[in-house]
């Protein structure tokens, strides 16, 4: 009844066909990556060089505030250590004294420096005095050479801080402190370029997207133009022009959508893009790239770490040595202390006022001997310093276990990612074929736009189907370049 009811006017009725079915209505939608020559125009690269991945890892690498802070921290584990060093500073000591009354007239000037030693818990110095006029009885030590007296000993212990002391233990916790600091500096810079990698990836998938949904909404309003041809011509009831700007609507409705989670993605990507001053940069759309970036996809470990260098389990590593420095300061005060002293002294020039026992080189050794009968203190913190071994043991153990089940649980998912994406190619070429053909039963009067516009919604859902499935794989990749510190992808050095 509908052919008979045209039959009087073949002429119009082929003349709005054509237009309906014109080159400009009847763009194809593929999948994104392989655009059809008649819709390649809409998905080239925008004028101008476009947003890589790499400039945005480097610009987050040296602006992140999260990077610059850790490495503020890791400066500061810097500046203790330092101050750390200055337990083993050269020290200088100087006295002297003169009577301005009374009987006797003395005066004595005194000076020293002393050295801590580094491989032991003693000291060793040298001294020079020089003395002038006359001294009581009871301080004849004070009497020197006409040149004075230099001396040089040292204490040296034999038993307690003989292996270590509290110098050196601090001294050693301080440098395995900026190494934690180091180490956990790069744990958060791993943590932040992860992100902002996500963020590049969530910004070119949305991008895409408004891509997709643009070419849709071209696609009605190209046939638009013909439906309003065939409707003047008396070849289409003008109900279908109603139908069409409808699926205009409904496209251009989700077109500000897809746009508007475009610039929430670029928002959120400005946070790790930035300029030369540290300050966020907004990437504008004529910046997205085609397609993702290819990245490396690390290996599964089943076998363990050996291959890995996370600076995390490093980081523990170097917590245990400090808790082993610490037991073995508190086995060192459970040891008595025997220190041996030596001096050796020698007054030069002309005898003095005190005679002439100054004259002749002096040494001098002594021996001090101290045990404590209580050693509670030190035994606690033997037992507290093993302890915190053990749980740092297991905590590595731990952490390293979750390490590889992650990274293999993720591998996994990026095998299963690329089987998706296989999938949805072939759902994204099926459903390519079944709008086209539908678009030519429309041409040749067997079907409707209703029907049409179904198959290109389902064309709409499978490419985006097939973005998300490549999103999916480009993130899982991340994770994985995160998960084993790959440095080199993350652009950290």
């Amino acid at each position: 009844m509908l052919l008979s009811r045209f039959s009087p006017w073949p002429m119009l009725t082929l003349l709005a066909c054509q237009a309906f079915a014109s080159p400009s209505a009847a763009q194809n939608i593929e999948p994104v990556g392989n655009p059809q020559p008649e819709i390649e125009e809409a998905t080239q690269p925008p004028v101008g060089d476009v947003l890589t991945l790499r400039e945005v890892l480097r610009s987050s690498a040296r602006h992140a505030p999260e990077i610059l802070a850790a490495a503020a921290q890791e400066r500061q584990a810097a500046g203790r250590l330092l101050s750390t060093r200055g337990e083993f500073d050269l020290l200088f000591k100087g006295d002297g004294f003169s009577r301005v009354l009374g009987y006797y007239d003395g005066a004595k000037a005194e000076a020293k420096a002393y050295q801590p030693l580094t491989n032991n818990g003693g000291q060793v110095y040298a001294g020079y005095r020089v003395s002038r006029g006359d001294f009581p009885i009871y301080e004849d030590q004070y009497f020197t050479n006409k040149l004075g007296e230099v001396s040089v000993g040292g204490v040296f212990s034999l038993l307690r801080d003989r292996l270590t002391d509290s110098r050196r233990t601090k001294l050693a916790q301080a440098e395995a402190d900026v190494s934690i600091a180091s180490f956990e500096r790069q744990m958060v810079a791993i943590g932040v370029q992860q992100r902002a990698l996500d963020a590049y990836l969530q910004w070119v998938a949305a991008g895409q997207r408004v891509r997709v949904f643009r070419q849709l909404l071209n696609l009605a309003e190209s046939r638009q133009s013909g439906i309003e041809r065939g409707i003047r011509l008396g070849a289409q009831p003008a109900i279908l022009s109603v139908e069409n700007r409808q699926n205009i609507v409904q496209r251009r409705s989700n077109l500000v959508r897809a746009e508007r989670t475009l610039d929430a993605a670029a928002n959120d990507l400005s946070f790790f893009w930035r300029d030369a001053l540290g300050r966020p940069v907004f990437p504008t759309s004529d910046l997205l790239p085609d397609e993702f970036p290819d990245l490396k996809s690390p290996l599964p470990v089943f076998g363990g770490l050996d291959r890995l260098a996370r600076p995390d389990l490093s980081a523990i590593l170097l917590r245990m040595d400090k808790a082993r420095a610490e037991r073995l300061l508190a086995e060192n005060d459970l040891r008595p202390r025997l220190d041996v002293g030596v001096d050796v002294s020698k007054d030069l020039g002309a005898e003095g006022l005190g005679g002439p026992s100054r004259t002749p080189l002096e040494t001098k050794v002594g021996v001090t001997f101290s045990m404590p009968l209580q050693r509670r203190d030190a035994q606690g913190r033997s037992i507290a310093a093993s302890a915190k071994i053990d749980e740092l043991q297991r905590k590595h153990s731990q952490l390293e276990d979750e390490i590889v089940v992650r990274i293999n649980r993720l591998a996994i998912r990026a095998d299963a990612a690329e089987d998706q994406i296989s999938l949805a190619r072939q759902d994204a070429s099926l459903a390519q074929q079944l709008a086209e053909a539908e678009r030519r039963r429309l041409f040749l009067g067997a079907s409707d736009l209703l029907t049409v516009n179904l198959r290109e919604q389902a064309l709409l859902q499978a490419r985006i189907n097939l973005l998300d499935a490549r999103y999916e794989l480009a993130a899982l990749k991340g994770e994985l370049i995160a998960a084993t510190a790959d440095r080199e992808q993350l652009e950290l050095p």
